[in-house]
């Protein structure tokens, strides 16, 4: 059984230029260059993290008030957080001028 699969690649003339001569000084094959590559890649955009347990206990909790039916619709979490004195405007209006506070 097979433990690879071949699959290929094209690349322009002057990205293969600069592949080679890294894989050159590195003394590698391209498949061990382009499977670090792929690796480094995935790393830095995909970091697989594992949960600490105040994470996992706060994911357990989450879940239970869940199944309690203790959890509220994300627009109405949204709705909590969201400053008060935001307010939405028609396209194209000017802004209110900001209301100070103090003495004239």
């Amino acid at each position: 059984m097979r433990t690879t699969e071949t699959m290929t690649v094209s690349l322009p003339p002057a990205l293969i230029l600069q592949f080679e001569e890294v894989r050159k000084k590195e003394s590698r094959t391209r498949s061990e260059l382009v499977r670090e590559a792929l690796r480094a890649y995935f790393a830095s955009r995909y970091p697989e993290d594992e949960p600490t347990a105040e994470e996992l206990s706060a994911l357990r909790r989450g879940r239970a008030a869940h199944r309690r039916g203790d959890a509220i619709s994300l627009e109405a979490f949204l709705n909590e957080v969201e400053p008060h004195n935001h307010r939405s405007r028609a396209k194209g209006l000017p802004e209110a001028p900001a209301k100070r506070s103090g003495a004239h």
